[in-house]
């Protein structure tokens, strides 16, 4: 299991809420896409389904949900 520092969390719940059309409504779709970007470079595109670090995901999840920001 992978830990990623604050400044990492932090820097990636940034990105999230500079995403074209952010919206606390749908934030498991912006953490994915987040952790997607983070493990693969790019954002991904309609129906990608390459994988994402799953960790990341919760923990960029968990930040948003229990307002950790």
């Amino acid at each position: 299991m992978t830990v990623y520092s604050k400044s990492i969390l932090d820097s990636l719940c940034l990105k999230i809420k500079n995403y074209p059309r952010f919206s606390l409504n749908e934030i498991e779709k912006f953490c994915w896409m987040a952790a997607h970007e983070h493990k693969h470079g790019v954002l991904p595109s309609e129906y990608d389904i390459r994988e994402i670090d799953e960790n990341l995901y919760l923990e960029l999840l968990e930040k948003f949900q229990g307002n950790n920001l």
